[in-house]
């Protein structure tokens, strides 16, 4: 990764590091991914999805019910299970078993990304990634870059 961040032609950007937490100890996987953009030398911040990036989406089941075209999954989201989704253990696995195996994780993305509920996102994780994302596009914004 800091080959790829000093390769970048653009001096001034600022990257996303974006990752599964999966199984791993949150802090220490931030904490390497933080070392790693240091010894880039460029400016990166690091976010971690709550044990999967289909949290995200587990969050915003209409979202999933206008991507995948799956009706009735939007009334999903306030049953307990769905209302916390970073607390979902395994979620690819429960976005499968939810879509009957409709839901793939590059096709399946591109087609819910465009959806999903950038104002009131229920996974924890997804609104840190959006707060950086609209912080350091503000800040881009305000010093002309």
């Amino acid at each position: 990764m800091p080959r790829k961040l000093r390769g970048y032609l653009n001096p001034q950007a600022h990257f996303i590091v974006m990752r599964d937490q999966d199984q791993s100890d949150c802090e220490r996987t931030k904490e390497s991914l933080e070392a790693l953009c240091a010894l880039a030398g460029r400016q990166a911040t690091v976010r971690i999805a709550c044990r999967e990036l289909e949290a995200f989406y587990l969050g915003d089941l209409a979202a999933v019910e206008a991507g995948l075209k799956i009706p009735g999954l939007g009334a999903l989201q306030n049953k307990a299970r769905f209302r916390d989704p970073d607390r979902v253990v395994c979620p690819a696995f429960e976005l499968q078993k939810l879509t009957k195996n409709r839901y793939q994780k590059v096709a399946g993305s591109r087609a819910i990304a465009p959806h999903l509920n950038l104002t009131a996102p229920r996974s924890k994780s997804f609104h840190h990634l959006i707060e950086t994302i609209r912080a350091i596009s503000s800040d881009l914004a305000a010093s002309g870059g």
